[in-house]
């Protein structure tokens, strides 16, 4: 059972570090449950302050998640349309067949969901949607470094218990 766990809670890992990209995933979240799904293993013993502050560090990510692009998006000027331009453009730029698509995609959509907004004044929608890009950016970031470092976590509590493991 504990290599079902161990191979579980890997996967949650990887899953956390793409989701941490893309807004469908919550990115650590999943990362979260990854090391949650390891301290349920019989080899690695429970600590109940990690779990509880990796997890508050985790929320505590997920709401600035949600405020940072927004609070992007209105310093630079920019309406709701650029944040959920931001959002389908993502989407959309992950699915297209092009290069480095979920960078061009996210500003690609503020852009044009600013336009949609306000189509007449373009000099407010570019700006805007630069700051709603910079802070889907900021945001991406912050949650790729927390879920990196929950894998490093896990790997090395894996590399610890490796012979209560396998």
């Amino acid at each position: 059972m504990d290599i079902v766990l161990l191979i579980l809670g890997f996967i949650c890992m990887i899953v956390g570090v793409f989701g941490s990209f893309m807004p469908v995933l919550p990115g650590p979240g999943m990362s979260w449950i990854g090391l949650l799904l390891l301290y349920f293993t019989s080899a690695v013993p429970a600590n109940y302050w990690i779990i509880g502050i990796t997890l508050l560090i985790t929320i505590l990510i997920s709401v600035l998640d949600y405020i940072i692009p927004a609070k992007g998006n209105k310093r630079f000027g920019g309406s709701s349309y650029g944040v959920w331009g931001t959002n389908i453009g993502l989407i959309v730029g992950i699915l297209a067949p092009i290069p480095f698509g979920f960078i061009i995609g996210p500003f690609v959509g503020a852009l044009a969901g600013e336009l949609l907004f306000d189509y007449r004044d373009h000099n407010r929608a570019l700006k805007a949607a630069t700051g709603s890009f910079i802070g889907f950016l900021a945001s991406s970031f912050m949650k790729f470094v927390v879920c990196m470092m929950y894998l490093g976590f896990f790997v090395w509590l894996v590399w610890k218990n490796k012979s209560g493991l396998f």
